[in-house]
This record gives structure tokens, C-alpha cells and sequence, in this order.
């Protein structure tokens, strides 16, 4: 527990909140900015005394349940909580399960990439949000269900022949052992929430190949940086594949993008004109 740091961090926080954003009134009164310490302490329901010790160096570790109340009161970042939680000597706690809920400044980025096909999963490969290009490129999302838009599911338990697994891809092979041991790695982290125990059950049960894989206890996987897939109605298509860690929220953000110039750009350009419209069926 670093007392000095930990004093400054909570000092610096309570000055930078007025009164009116918690709800407190300004009054006549006030000579320095921000929070008063005992509104400090009635906003973390802890004692003014107990607060003022932490805020002089004086005081013993605080409790999780402290910082969390503290955390609370001074409206604190994530990046924030992670770093009172760090000066307090106490390791930052996981939320109990993936975090499903994307930040709108990626929902932004998505669809301002026109020319590139676009998706955010979680840490169980849940397809949570795509632009307008992967959806004509993979398939529109938004017309199935949430248990569907799974790509480990979609992988392992649909009963397509072996060359036309998760749309045809040419590394599916390479996706599933790298899906099996991210998801080894997920498990570790969320090891009480009921729907990544629910889906490593579900995919030992239904897959052979998944059970082999995961007994391995492998975690340490190689991304695939080029990817080919059969796509119905444009036939072959070549992408480079980049992923983007989301480490606050537990995601990554696939990038799916062509060679310049290559037939794979044209494919891509033409998917972004006709989008999930069906190209085989009459007018």
C-alpha cells in the first residue's frame, strides 16, 4: 500500500467533482474546490474520520468494499478504479462475466471504415457488433439470434461438411484451435460466470474435436493474418486479417481488409453496393 500516492489520487479526484454533479448543494460557504471530505465519505458511506486518515496517510488498507464506495463517490474512470485499487496494495477485481456492451466511440470507428469489413467479439468469440461490409460479407448478423452470432458455436456444433465450416474459411482449422485456447484463457478469467461455463460444457459435449482441443490446456495462440473465404454469390475472396485488443472491455475489433488493387478489393467493393441482398434470386 503506497499511504502517500494513495492520499495525493483521492485528494486530486475529491477537488476535480463540483457539487452540483453529485447532487449536493453549492452553498455560500465553500473556499476550495470540489467535494468537502465528509461528502466524500456519506457519498462511499464510510466514516469523515476514517476518510481523513486515508486522505493524510495515516490510515490501514482499506477494504474492497471501501474502495469500491470510493470509487463510486469520486466517479471514477475504469483506468482510474484500476489505479486506486493498485495504490490501495489490493488487485483490481474481474467483472464476473465478458463484458457484452460496446464503446460507442468503436461503434463510430466501425462504420467509418466503408472500405473494410468490420466486427467486435467478446472473449467468447460472440459476434457483438459489425458494420455494413461483414455483414455482406459473412452474414447478416442482425438476422439471427444471439446464440448464433457465437462463432465457436457456429464452428464446432453446426453440421456442415469440413470445407464449408464458418463460411468456408480457408484456416478454419487454425480458428478453431485458436478459439479453443483464447476460450481456456477467458474461462480463467471468469471463472463464476454461469455463460462461459455453460458454453465450455456445451461445446465438450457436442465436439469431439473441441473436447481434444481443450483437454490440451494450450493457451497461447497465433493469430491468422490472412484469410480466404468462399463467399456465395462473389465466389473466392482474399483478406488480411487484423485484430485490435478492446483491453477495457475484454473484446478485440477484426479488421477485414484487401490487397490494394487485387480482385479481392473489387469483391469487397461490389459486397458494398449490393449488401445482403440476395444476388441469385430474380427481380
Amino acid at each position: 500500500m503506497n499511504r502517500r500516492e494513495l492520499a495525493g489520487f483521492l485528494r486530486s479526484r475529491r477537488e476535480r467533482i463540483g457539487p452540483a454533479e453529485v447532487g449536493l448543494p453549492i452553498g455560500p460557504r465553500r473556499r476550495t474546490p470540489g467535494l468537502r471530505r465528509e461528502e466524500v465519505a456519506q457519498l462511499a458511506f464510510i466514516s469523515t474520520e476514517y476518510y481523513t486518515r486515508l486522505e493524510q496517510a495515516r490510515a490501514p488498507r482499506p477494504s474492497r468494499e471501501v474502495l469500491a464506495g470510493l470509487a463510486r463517490a469520486l466517479r471514477l474512470s475504469d483506468a482510474e478504479r484500476d489505479h486506486l485499487y493498485h495504490l490501495a496494495g489490493v488487485p483490481p477485481s474481474l467483472p464476473a462475466g465478458p463484458s457484452r456492451e460496446v464503446r460507442q466511440s468503436i461503434l463510430d470507428l466501425l462504420h467509418r471504415l466503408p472500405q473494410s469489413a468490420a466486427i467486435v467479439i467478446s472473449a467468447t468469440y460472440e459476434v457483438i457488433a459489425w458494420n455494413h461490409l461483414a455483414a455482406a460479407l459473412l452474414e447478416d448478423f442482425s438476422a439471427v439470434s444471439r446464440r448464433d452470432r457465437n462463432l465457436m458455436r457456429r464452428v464446432f456444433l453446426e453440421p456442415h461438411p469440413r470445407d464449408q465450416r464458418l463460411y468456408s474459411l480457408s484456416d478454419v482449422d487454425a480458428f478453431a484451435r485458436t478459439s479453443a485456447q483464447y476460450l481456456r484463457a477467458t474461462a480463467a478469467r471468469y471463472p463464476d460466470d454461469p455463460e462461459v461455463a455453460e458454453l465450455v460444457q456445451e461445446l465438450i459435449a457436442g465436439s469431439e474435436e473441441f473436447a481434444q482441443l481443450w483437454a490440451s490446456h494450450d493457451v497461447c495462440a497465433k493469430p491468422a493474418l490472412c484469410k480466404s473465404l468462399q463467399h456465395p454469390m462473389i465466389g473466392p475472396i482474399t483478406v488480411n486479417c487484423d485484430v485490435l485488443d478492446i483491453a477495457d472491455r475484454d473484446q478485440r475489433l477484426v479488421i477485414y481488409t484487401a490487397p490494394p488493387g487485387s480482385p479481392s478489393e473489387e469483391a469487397l467493393r461490389l459486397l458494398s453496393v449490393v449488401g445482403t441482398q440476395r444476388m441469385d434470386v430474380p427481380g
